[in-house]
């Protein structure tokens, strides 16, 4: 039998399918198709081989058996350079199959819209993912097209003798790269549905965003992708109003900015961030107020950095940031003078986010890329997690004889362990200090005041050096802050540090052997401290 050229084409996106058809028949094509897809192209005209008339048999059972089919899978799979299976089809009457065209069912569609169970189910494409790999292995004798982009490409070489092997195998690459996505899309659903937080095997779909033009340093190529599904108040739903294209280095810089913000969400804050750490923090009345309390934290670290504003840019704020140079502003909205305003910068990059303050969703993870393996974790959520959330008590709640001396008691209820409790103002501070050092990379010190920091001390091998660091940033402004630490204090030296600055009060997790030094260390000084049982390491 005479071998006729055709292309299978079943497509649930069907952008440009007509084009592409039109340019098949052109070229010597038959098409073959199915259901909605065949519809679509006789209406435009052409002239279509149902897949039933291949088969032999009705699709049936709503559409769910259609292509699976010896007629179909024989014409994709026979090796053409094999003379055995094409004396094969010879015998059995099946034609090959030269090109495919298919896109799956929209299952990603169909979960972003919220459907149950059932429908998500449904469209789960079983058909398709089978026709597509099929063709894909025998890449030598088949095209196989499962994105539209890619129609045009393969027009032009159809119509300059064929479609190359070169070709041939990058669409190869697609189709499994498609189907992998596709099937983690699955997965990760089911996964979900059954409560499953740690599968034993896992994969994860993402979407190229953009190529960085390099990467920490310009010897490291790099790109940024975006999880499937764009996540609110994230990077990946930011819509950038001006300002160049963001590096790889601004993009992890900002999401630790953004990050932090989160805490804030029932305040006019900023935050300025460098290097992923943040070096000035404040609250207040109006978005002005909160920058000028952030500015003031820091001036000299803010220069070159990251604000994430969790409300709208007004004139007043703009002309303040135009006063240095800021990297990148993400705020919740600007009015059109700040825009104006903050125009006139030309390095400056300028996002809008809405819901900046949208809290993580729970199926969110926090995962970090080591060679060779991938740590996951749930993300650090909340504040205070153990004990009594009634933590500021006008009497000493843990008795100093009472504090543990071995270490596997390293859990305490919440309360005040000195002689003498914080103040209402220092519980403000405390709690303020306590959000930021949350999000400030170990071994980290944070004194602040009420509405804003004074200091950040971060990323030290040893906490005193934290501590020292911090002191010394915060200069006249320690006197009367407060301290929070991220971690508990080995040695009562950090305690000796706050009373030389005038730190008044100190909350930190608590749990070393040593906390009876340190609490002994703060009565002496009528320091106030806090132990809230709960670390927050950020590596």
């Amino acid at each position: 039998m005479e071998m006729k050229k055709r292309a299978l084409v079943s497509v649930s996106d069907k952008a440009g399918v007509v084009e592409f058809c039109k340019g098949l028949v052109k070229c010597g094509f038959e098409i073959i198709s199915t259901g909605g897809t065949a519809k679509a192209l006789k209406e435009a005209g052409l002239k279509v081989i149902g897949i039933s008339e291949i088969t032999g048999f009705p699709e049936c059972l709503d559409g769910r058996v259609k292509t699976l089919h010896p007629n179909v899978h024989a014409g994709l799979l026979a090796m053409r350079s094999n003379s055995e299976h094409m004396a094969q089809l010879e015998k059995l009457n099946i034609n090959t199959i030269d090109i495919v065209c298919v896109n799956l069912y929209p299952f990603k569609a169909t979960l972003a819209k919220g459907a149950d169970f059932a429908e998500c189910v449904e469209n789960i494409d079983i058909g398709g993912p089978t026709m597509i790999r099929a063709a894909a292995k025998n890449y030598q004798d088949v095209a196989v097209i499962v994105d539209p982009k890619d129609y045009s490409k393969v027009l032009s070489e159809l119509e300059n003798g064929g479609v190359t092997l070169e070709t041939k195998k990058y669409l190869q690459y697609k189709v499994f790269a498609h189907t992998a996505v596709y099937d983690s899309l699955i997965s990760n659903y089911l996964a979900s549905q059954l409560g499953i937080t740690f599968p034993d095997e896992v994969t994860f779909a993402y979407s190229k965003a953009q190529d960085m033009r390099y990467g920490e340093n310009p010897n490291q190529q790099a790109v940024f992708y975006n999880e499937q599904f764009i996540r609110k108040g994230s990077l990946s739903s930011a819509k950038q109003l001006w300002g160049k294209e963001l590096s790889y280095n601004n993009i992890n810089d900002a999401n630790g900015a953004l990050e932090l913000l989160k805490e804030f969400s029932d305040t006019p804050a900023v935050v300025a961030c460098k290097h992923a750490n943040p070096c000035g923090v404040g609250t207040g009345k109006t978005v002005h107020e909160a920058y000028m309390r952030a500015y003031e934290s820091d001036p000299v670290s803010v220069f070159g950095g990251i604000l994430a504003i969790n409300g709208t840019v007004d004139k007043d704020t703009a002309t303040e940031i135009n006063k240095i140079f800021i990297e990148i502003v993400m705020a919740s909205d600007y009015t059109a003078e700040a825009l104006e305003i903050l125009q006139q910068k030309k390095n400056i990059r300028l996002l809008k986010i809405d819901d900046i303050c949208a809290k993580r969703e729970s199926t969110a993870f926090d995962m970090k890329k080591v060679y060779g393996g991938l740590l996951v974790q749930q993300y650090d959520e909340g504040l205070i997690h153990n004990g009594d959330m009634n933590l500021f008590k006008t009497k000493a709640s843990i008795e100093v004889s009472t504090l543990p001396s071995g270490k596997e008691k390293t859990v305490y209820g919440l309360g005040v362990v000195t002689d003498r409790a914080p103040n209402k103002e220092e519980i403000d501070a405390m709690l303020f200090a306590w959000k930021v050092v949350k999000h400030t990379k170990s071994n980290a010190i944070v004194i602040g005041k009420k509405g804003r920091t004074t200091g950040i001390g971060m990323g030290q091998t040893n906490r005193i050096w934290a501590a020292q660091q911090a002191i010394a940033h915060a200069g006249k402004e320690a006197k009367g802050s407060v301290m929070a630490s991220d971690a508990f204090f080995p040695f009562p030296d950090c305690v000796e540090e706050c009373v030389k600055s005038g730190i008044t009060a100190i909350i930190q997790p608590g749990g070393s052997i040593q906390d009876k030094a340190s609490v002994e260390a703060c009565n002496a000084a009528g320091i106030a401290m806090v132990f809230v049982g709960d670390r927050h390491f950020k590596h």
